[in-house]
């Protein structure tokens, strides 16, 4: 799997800033999660979500601008840059977050995107924040009064959370608290912080012995390889890999086994099945975060870059081909790459 890249290089982040580029103003096709009050919330896509109408779905043109952040970032001179800037110039204004913030405030939308949604907004806030000075921090200024309102709900949500959601796909709690994780440390909000590190602890801390029954039939996340994922930014090092002993004990054995094979898409024109090709992307994000837990001389740190390689090798040639990836699988490339 040597051809398989290791790190993000210039010539992908332009990949996948065009792609992300060529959907997140596309209004239609549209899936949306709306509670209809009466009729006056019979709207268009766009007049329901002043910035984040388009790539489908609410929660994938949010993390299509956090790709595009992150690619600006991290190549600014690269061609898609001005276009990016310009984008980002007509859509995070002062005027359009009020947009947003306006749809959340209405009769019984307290759960509209929780958790996979909340989680993404925060990622961008914290990634246009990352840019320093100029318009990076003005962008991240602008967005501040939507990030807060998630924090907010995070807040009000985790402490009534008795049980985590155990699924592949956008519920699924370890995943939204490995993104708010990241927000808490970057901004640090460390009453955030304290909460996700404590709820996730007393959610995951007892585990052991993972059967990892995955993948299910439209999964994008790997329940046992996200859980893991979560746990490493939660515990310290030494208290991760006994953890982690205990949780995959037969990892170096390759068990369970259902965790080194990639999954099959049968159908990337389907919405759901295509979900598997982002359950192979994200697993060789997991993977690869998990071989950095062992030196250079334990064999399960090149088990598990192996298992990345094999993963990754799986997804990245299907980032583009049909909408129904399209629209969102070039993010879940690139948080296996940076």
């Amino acid at each position: 799997m040597s051809s398989v890249p290791r790190a993000l290089t210039p010539e992908l982040a332009s990949k996948f800033a065009r792609l992300a580029l060529s959907h997140i103003t596309r209004e239609y096709p549209n899936v949306i999660q709306h509670v209809f009050s009466g009729p006056v919330d019979v709207r268009e896509p766009r007049d329901l979500h002043p910035i984040f109408f388009g790539s489908l779905d609410w929660h994938s043109c949010v993390h299509g601008y956090w790709l595009l952040a992150t690619v600006l970032r991290l190549f600014p001179q690269n061609a898609e840059a001005v276009e990016i800037r310009e984008l980002f110039d007509a859509q995070l204004t002062p005027v359009k977050v009020r947009g947003e913030l306006e749809y959340l405030a209405q009769p019984l939308r307290n759960t509209f995107e929780r958790p996979y949604g909340w989680a993404w907004l925060l990622m961008l806030s914290a990634e246009l924040n990352r840019h320093g000075t100029g318009d990076g921090k003005r962008w991240s200024k602008t967005l501040a009064p939507l990030a807060d309102e998630f924090v907010r709900r995070f807040l009000a949500f985790l402490p009534k959370a008795t049980y985590p959601t155990r699924v592949g796909t956008h519920f699924n709690s370890a995943f939204a608290v490995t993104l708010a994780l990241e927000y808490s440390e970057v901004m640090s909000d460390r009453p955030l912080r304290d909460l996700l590190v404590n709820k996730a602890g007393a959610w995951y801390r007892n585990d052991v012995d993972c059967q990892a029954w995955e993948p299910g039939g439209d999964d994008f996340l790997s329940p046992a390889l996200v859980e893991a994922k979560c746990m490493r930014r939660v515990l310290s090092a030494g208290d991760f890999q006994d953890w982690l002993d205990r949780f995959l004990p037969k990892l170096s054995e390759r068990q369970p086994m259902t965790l080194f094979e990639p999954a099959i898409v049968s159908d990337r024109t389907d919405g759901k099945i295509a979900h598997l090709d982002g359950l192979n992307l994200s697993r060789g994000w997991c993977w690869r975060s998990l071989a950095n837990v062992w030196g250079d001389t334990d064999p399960r740190r090149a088990i598990a870059l192996d298992a990345a390689d094999v993963h990754l090798a799986a997804g990245l040639s299907h980032v583009a081909g049909d909408y129904m990836g399209e629209h969102w699988l070039a993010t879940f490339a690139l948080l296996a790459l940076i």
